[in-house]
């Protein structure tokens, strides 16, 4: 027998399902390096020093005017090998000077000394200028040699390393030059001899002329 439709009721029909497609939007990443990033410190600026690379100063012991002795850095061996050589230099013009006022003040023909009493000076007047000359000569001559003397003691003081420290600052340092205790280079190559700084030399010459 053949199935009754009921009446008023539809057959269902069968539901579709929708399937939507989603596409994935894929987002290129960066690529982040694992490094760690180091500050760069500044480094600070180099200071300049006053010492020159393969010299050395040593502690000297040097002997005050109060008879005290104490221990004082002194200047380099390169630097005492270069007074050492103006020194010499000085030195050797001086001996030039005193063989040539040697020469002036004997005579040419019997190498003798020509003192006021020469036969070679017949003329009164003569005779007072050849003196005059001959004691100028002498003069020259006795400071020539004085200055000689004190170039020797300064090459001792070279030999000691004692060369260059003023005698007035070895007790109690006065600070009046920059290098204080020892000598300005300046003033050791102008005057090689020299045991003062200049400011303590004109402080000395101050009291003397009072």
């Amino acid at each position: 027998m053949a199935k009754k439709k009921t009446p008023g009721k539809k057959p269902k029909k069968p539901i579709k399902k929708k399937t939507v497609k989603i596409e994935k939007k894929t987002t290129s990443k960066k690529k982040v390096s694992t490094k760690k990033v180091v500050p760069i410190k500044k480094s600070a600026p180099l200071k300049k020093t006053s010492t020159v690379k393969g010299t050395k100063t040593k502690l000297v012991e040097v002997v005050s005017p109060t008879k005290k002795v104490k221990k004082i850095k002194g200047y380099s061996a390169a630097d005492l090998a270069m007074f050492k050589k103006i020194i010499l230099e000085k030195r050797n013009e001086i001996i030039e000077q005193l063989q040539v006022l040697k020469d002036q003040m004997n005579d040419q023909n019997t190498g003798e000394y020509v003192n006021e009493n020469s036969p070679y000076s017949l003329h009164m007047a003569e005779q007072g200028t050849d003196a005059q000359e001959r004691e100028k000569l002498y003069l020259w001559a006795q400071r020539e040699n004085k200055f000689l003397g004190y170039l020797e003691e300064a090459l001792q003081r070279i030999e000691k390393g004692t060369y260059g420290i003023c005698v007035e600052c070895i007790d109690e340092p006065q600070h009046l030059c920059p290098t204080c205790p020892l000598i300005p280079k300046e003033r050791l190559i102008a005057v090689p001899h020299t045991q003062h700084c200049r400011e303590i030399k004109e402080m000395m010459a101050e009291k003397k002329n009072y």
